[in-house]
């Protein structure tokens, strides 16, 4: 007998016998043999980082008749649109660059920033991994790097950036290779019930297909077989204004997200009414590197990122610095929230196209940002003063004491991180940007352990059931770090495939 999540949750006290006469047909149960439509050997629910390196690692097992499944119209979900770079310790770029880092040192840096509720285990894998991880996105997927950036948080940069400055130039190698390798990648497909059987396995999924996202009772019904299990790859639920005000009521719709439409977490729902277990789903984070200027992700943050250090962030009520401008994305969120109105973070010219243009943003998305006037070109701190409306004499001291921390690299106030290469903002031209921060990451999820099992309430994997990705909690504790999260999403994929592919099934 198969039955569906709905059901199962009620095993514990009720008969299998007797469940046919407990649910009623209409409420999604099967209490006879479900009539399969496909059969697949590892279902992958999701089409970014995690689904697809998941689906590229099966297919280098040896994997056959792989299906992935996306509940949208297009592929690749928040990860095509995110900043474009993943974090590995202790690679060949680093070293040309003259960085000295390593495993060890990104791992205390996880744990660090994760305030000691991150779980050390997965923490250890990301770690131990990312620099294999990156050779086989550069050696086998084609991935093509080109710099090495840092973001705040870090000890050190190791945030690797691809040439398209976006996720994109991860996601569309990686589709490419599907292509390439007969992958099956079904979109408009959503999944509404984990189908499991009497012995407590995964076996499958109830789905419909030709589903649009914006008419919910959409598509026709199908049900798909997967001899390997099912992976859970589908992200987090940033978009559910309900899910995450239930976990943080601060959260309200009057906070935006980067995110994609799609980013609305039904799965961990779903795993949960098979009895999956859920951590630290109340640690929503904020990007503090948006601007209320442009909407969602937007072009802002690859020019934010590479600007800390090299500028001071400002207060538009005091017309002073705030906050360590290197400091993780929690700090800085919760410091411009507390202000309750956009901040400003500048730079020189000189820094600013060292740094930024050419390097983590492309021309045409500088130009494109200027047009917009998300990023604003002044000719001296006065001009910058008198359109933001600051205080010019309590702003041009608080750029003189900022400049003499920068000369001397070191921060009595704030200890924010300068560089070697940095130029004090002495004169301009200068370019500034309004921030706001927008929900960005919710780093709870599915509990997993260290082979991307999901585990129930008590501690224990069910058997066929993987999750990796955002859709997991567990990896990152209080605060994501910048970039860690491609790595951590490609990472778990590829585990739970390897897990998966040992699987015999039940």
């Amino acid at each position: 007998m198969t039955i569906s999540r709905r059901n199962f949750i009620y095993s514990s006290t009720l008969s299998l016998a007797a469940l046919a006469s407990a649910f009623p047909a209409h409420a999604g149960t099967a209490n006879k043999d479900v009539k399969w439509n496909e059969t697949c050997s590892l279902l992958i629910i999701g089409t970014g980082f995690a689904g697809l390196g998941a689906a590229l690692e099966s297919h280098y097992l040896g994997m056959k008749d792989i299906l992935v499944v996306e509940k949208m119209p297009s592929a690749g979900g928040n990860s095509i649109i995110n900043g474009g770079a993943i974090a590995a310790a202790g690679t060949d770029m680093q070293a040309k660059a003259k960085i000295k880092d390593n495993p060890d040192l990104l791992y205390s840096d996880i744990l660090r920033a994760g305030g000691g509720i991150a779980h050390a285990n997965l923490a250890r894998r990301i770690a131990d991994e990312s620099v294999s991880n990156y050779e086989w996105l550069r050696d086998e997927i084609g991935v093509k790097f080109k710099a090495v950036t840092f973001h705040g948080g870090h000890s050190v940069p190791r945030s690797h950036a691809v040439q398209e400055n976006t996720g994109a130039g991860f996601i569309n190698p990686m589709l490419a290779k599907c292509k390439e390798f007969g992958i099956k990648i079904q979109l408009r497909t959503i999944v509404d019930d984990l189908m499991v059987n009497d012995k407590g396995c995964v076996v499958g999924v109830k789905a419909r297909i030709n589903y649009r996202n914006d008419r919910p009772d959409s598509g026709k019904t199908i049900y798909i077989r997967a001899t390997k299990g099912v992976l859970i790859a589908s992200g987090g639920f940033s978009q559910n204004v309900q899910m995450r005000t239930s976990h943080d009521p601060r959260l309200t719709k009057e906070f935006t997200s980067t995110n994609h439409p799609g980013a609305t977490g039904e799965m961990i729902q779903e795993a949960q009414l098979v009895g999956a277990n859920t951590i630290h789903m109340d640690w929503i984070q904020l990007g503090p590197w948006t601007s209320p200027d442009e909407t969602g992700f937007g072009l802002a943050p690859l020019a934010v990122e590479p600007m800390v250090g090299y500028g001071p962030m400002i207060n538009p009520k005091t017309s002073k610095r705030f906050i360590q401008e290197t400091g993780n994305r929690k700090v800085r969120a919760d410091a411009i929230v507390a202000i309750g109105a956009p901040c400003i973070i500048y730079t020189n010219e000189t820094n600013f196209m060292n740094k930024v243009v050419g390097k983590n943003m492309r021309k045409e998305q500088f130009e494109a940002a200027m047009k917009k006037g998300v990023i604003r070109k002044f000719d001296d701190l006065k001009a910058l003063a008198d359109f933001y409306k600051l205080d010019y004499a309590t702003l041009e001291k608080e750029n003189q004491i900022f400049n003499g921390y920068m000369k001397n690299k070191k921060d009595p106030e704030f200890n924010c991180m300068f560089f070697d290469d940095g130029v004090p903002n002495e004169k301009g031209p200068f370019y500034a940007i309004r921030l706001w921060p927008r929900v960005h990451h919710t780093m709870g999820g599915l509990e997993i352990n260290e082979n991307a099992q999901v585990l129930n309430v008590k501690g224990q994997p069910i058997a066929g059931l993987y999750a990796a990705g955002e859709t997991t909690g567990g990896v990152h504790g209080m605060v994501r770090l910048g970039t860690v999260a491609v790595a951590d999403c490609i990472i778990f994929g590829r585990i739970a495939a390897r897990t998966a592919n040992k699987w015999g099934g039940c």
